[in-house]
């Protein structure tokens, strides 16, 4: 029995829960256990094994963490990966909304639902959830097509969000939800306060609604104006149109994202004509 600890939680392994050797054997070369310590060329890149390390990441073995930092680029230059982290995305996804939900619900009794809903969207926002993967400095560890690596990607806002929901659905696969409550509370916690002090941060929206029928304008109409990229890295395009007139624009990976930061675009645009 071994003991790993991940800040205050202390988990027992047992050495029978482990992958058998006939698993490891079997393993593709580019997933076997060995490989996995190695540090692939480039510039501050950052191996599974060497993450799990530095972090205190409680993974019983390196495979599914390897899965969780591969993105689709990475699969598509080295056939011989067996898969890239898009399902562990979907499901890190849902795990986060439950747990930024409960956490909320514990931590802020007298919070009506509808500033609870604002203030869990504000917490898993692709922008916030990008923040908490440079904290936690994912970047060096993504394991990215060539391509992909050249133009930034480690970098970017889509693929640091997609990474931090496929760690926590590694995370979420191989422990207690608990651990994830421990790993996820403390980045909760660190942002809650800047939200609670600054409410115009979590629903542009509706600020920008409260301004536009305050002027007897109507109400904003969001408008896509495209959409691109391939299907899991969707990008939308949206204009906010108030009383027949552009007023802002922006993007996102999905409409609720691409119409706030156009409704924040509105309301600075707003601000600037008003001084």
């Amino acid at each position: 029995m071994k003991r790993v600890t991940i800040g205050p939680i202390i988990i027992l392994e047992h050495s029978d829960r482990q992958p058998p050797d006939l698993v490891r054997r079997l393993a593709l070369p580019e997933f076997r256990e060995a490989s996995l310590n190695l540090i692939p060329n480039g510039d501050r890149e950052e191996s599974p094994a060497a993450l799990a390390e530095r972090l205190d990441l409680p993974f019983k073995n390196l495979l599914l963490l390897t899965r969780a930092l591969t993105h689709r680029s990475y699969i598509n230059e080295h056939p011989e990966a067996l898969e890239d982290n898009e399902r562990l995305e979907f499901l890190g996804d849902a795990v986060l909304d439950f747990v930024a939900g409960a956490w909320l619900y514990n931590h802020f009794p007298e919070m009506a639902e509808g500033e609870l809903t604002r203030m869990r969207s504000a917490l898993v926002c692709t922008e916030q959830l990008a923040e908490f993967a440079r904290a936690l400095d994912l970047g060096p560890a993504m394991r990215l097509g060539h391509g992909e690596n050249q133009a930034g990607g480690r970098q970017r806002d889509v693929l640091l969000c997609a990474t931090f929901e496929a760690l926590v659905g590694a995370l979420y696969l191989q422990n207690d939800i608990s651990v994830i409550q421990r790993f996820v509370h403390p980045m909760m916690e660190s942002v809650s306060e800047q939200f609670l002090l600054q409410p115009d941060m979590q629903d542009p929206k509706s600020r920008l609604q409260e301004w536009s029928q305050g002027q007897k304008l109507g109400i904003p109409k969001y408008v896509t104006l495209q959409t691109s990229g391939p299907d899991h890295e969707r990008i939308f395009e949206i204009e906010v149109h108030i009383n027949g007139k552009v007023y802002g624009r922006g993007t996102g990976r999905n409409k609720q994202a691409a119409e706030r930061q156009a409704a924040l675009a509105s309301l600075e645009m707003i601000e600037k004509s008003e001084t």
